[in-house]
């Protein structure tokens, strides 16, 4: 399929539709922006489409952006039974297949969108290409899966309330965009959205089922940018790096003063090292 240039467009006058996409994993929610061959954005675990919203306007125009509420997130539909990466990246499929895209797209993916990203690049004729924001390759460590544990029943009872919110906030944001309150609002307006058992399950399927992909990398098979923020200790500039030197097309780079939310919080330079990016593919 044609692809086309990379020139910043104004994607904050253009006409945004919803449309809700059945799925193995549910109905996914998604906002449509933009017309022109597809470019999916993926949000992060805990959070929805919104995430996106500062950057957004700061992208190319030419292209149809669908920004995804991910499995039991936001205004998708809640999921019923635990699943993986694996079956959300099976849930992308099906995504695509509904949207009626006729050809290779280019995924930008953070966090949890990066780890699918990660299991769609591998999969021939899915991508024309990735970008892996905040997306560490390999699996939580031992004290942040206690964490997890732990906090998990009282998302399950209660919402993201208490030590939960705190916790989901800090590892979501740095200490001076939780200061922010249009940037922890956007984070907020996300948690209240989804039902507390989805929640919790959507917790358990991809986080706590979050394996490591370190081998897998060597599998990708299309362009990739790694993106690093210099906040998050379990994916550092560092990790970034070394896991692109194990893919055959891919290079690392690191947004300062961001912590996971890098759309959030650093909306500007991300977008143009995805610009940059999407420019070198054309090229």
């Amino acid at each position: 399929m044609d692809h086309p240039p990379t020139n910043p467009g104004s994607n904050d006058k253009l006409t945004e539709t919803t449309s809700v996409v059945p799925t193995r994993l549910g109905r996914l929610h998604v906002r449509l922006v933009g017309d022109g061959p597809t470019t999916v954005l993926w949000s992060s675990m805990f959070v929805d489409s919104h995430t996106w919203d500062p950057m957004l306007p700061l992208l190319p125009s030419g292209r149809r952006y669908a920004l995804v509420d991910p499995p039991g997130l936001g205004l998708s539909e809640p999921l019923r039974a635990p699943s993986d990466i694996n079956g959300a990246a099976d849930a992308a499929t099906d995504l695509l297949t509904g949207l009626e895209v006729d050809g290779p797209v280019d995924w930008v993916g953070n966090a949890f969108g990066g780890h699918v990203g990660f299991k769609l690049a591998a999969r021939a004729g899915v991508l024309r290409s990735l970008v892996a924001v905040s997306s560490p390759a390999q699996p939580i460590d031992a004290a942040l899966r206690r964490q997890i544990t732990l906090l998990l029943p009282i998302l399950r009872t209660a919402g993201p309330v208490g030590p939960v919110r705190t916790a989901i906030l800090t590892a979501m944001l740095t200490d001076a965009s939780r200061a922010s309150e249009p940037l922890r609002q956007v984070v907020e307006e996300s948690l209240a959205r989804p039902t507390r058992r989805s929640m919790a399950l959507a917790v358990q399927s991809f986080i706590l089922n979050r394996v490591d992909v370190t081998g897998e990398l060597a599998q990708l098979g299309v362009p990739s940018l790694f993106v690093a923020s210099d906040d998050r200790g379990d994916w550092s500039p560092q990790e970034s790096e070394y896991a692109a030197s194990l893919v055959p097309d891919a290079s690392a780079v690191t947004v300062a003063q961001a912590r996971t939310l890098v759309p959030l919080e650093q909306p500007e330079m991300l977008a143009t090292l995805v610009r940059r990016f999407w420019d070198q593919l054309s090229g």
